[in-house]
Order: structure tokens, then C-alpha cells, then sequence
């Protein structure tokens, strides 16, 4: 005797068992690191420079700071709150103006902040693959644009800062 299957048999928790598998495909499908796999074989991947200001840092011994940042070489990036991935650190420089002082017989005087608690300044330049199109640069699926609000962080810090630079190929 053959059993036949039926619809009968197909109960609520095999629905459930069944629209979870769907759901998990789809999140497979339609995951970004697939998106971006897709991108770099179709060759629409491409490299971009980007700069971004970190404004206000207070640090002890900003010196052993940028050199540990440059040693690292390489940076994670949270755009709007979304990871990113990793990123390239071509370089970080220390972009803080000096004090300017206008005396009376016109010559402007500049000299450095002696203030121990002064806040810096910092530019990192980076180096991530993107995705470029008409509507702009996409990386790990984000926009990113001039002005766009990012967190870096390497092995000992975390700083908030604004891309300031975009370099197309």
C-alpha cells in the first residue's frame, strides 16, 4: 500500500518551518556582501579616495596617536550608523590651525596653541573600493557623499567625523 501526500498533512508549523527557509534564502540573495561580490565581478567596483575631518579630539600625546593610527594601516568605517567594512589608511595628518595675531603695524604674527588641553584636528585620508554610479559613490551599500557622517575605529580608538573628500577614478 502506497501512501499518498496530502495537503492535510501539511500543518501550521511546517508553514512556519517553510517561510523561515524563504526568509533566510532571501537575506542570502539579497545581502550586501553579495551585492558587492556581484559589483567586483561585473567590474563596476572601483577604487575611491576619500577624506575625512575628525574635529575636536582631545588627546595626551597626539604625536604617539597619529603615529599608531599610521602604523595600523588600515581603518573600520561605520557610515550612518551602518559598518562598512574595512578601509585603507593612506595617511592622517594633523590639520590644525595655528593662532593668528594681527599687530598693530600690520604683520600678522602665527604661533601655536601652548594650551595643554587643546583640542586637534586630524584628516585621514582612506582608500575604499565603491561603487560608483550617476547618483553618486556606494560603499558596502551606503551613499556617501560630501558632508556624510562617519565613525572610524582602529585597534585603541574611536572618533566621529564628516567625509570632507571624494576623488573619483
Amino acid at each position: 500500500m502506497t501512501r499518498r501526500f496530502s495537503l492535510r498533512q501539511f500543518t501550521l508549523l511546517d508553514g512556519l518551518a517553510a517561510l523561515a527557509a524563504l526568509t533566510a534564502l532571501a537575506g542570502a540573495v539579497w545581502s550586501p556582501k553579495l551585492a558587492n561580490g556581484l559589483a567586483r565581478a561585473t567590474g563596476s567596483m572601483e577604487s575611491v579616495e576619500l577624506s575625512v575631518d575628525v574635529r575636536h579630539l582631545y588627546l595626551d600625546q597626539p604625536e604617539t596617536f597619529f603615529a599608531a593610527v599610521r602604523e595600523e594601516g588600515i581603518v573600520s568605517i561605520v557610515i550612518r550608523n551602518q559598518p562598512a567594512g574595512r578601509v585603507q589608511l593612506l595617511a592622517v595628518d594633523d590639520i590644525t590651525l595655528p593662532l593668528l595675531d594681527l599687530l598693530p603695524d600690520g604683520t600678522i604674527v602665527e604661533a601655536s596653541d601652548p594650551t595643554a588641553g587643546r583640542p586637534i584636528h586630524a584628516r585621514f585620508q582612506l582608500q575604499a573600493e565603491a561603487e560608483t554610479s550617476s547618483s553618486g559613490v556606494v560603499v558596502a551599500g551606503t551613499k556617501l557623499k560630501i558632508g556624510t557622517p562617519v565613525e572610524l575605529e582602529g585597534l585603541l580608538y574611536r572618533v566621529t567625523g564628516v567625509v570632507s573628500g571624494l576623488e573619483l577614478p
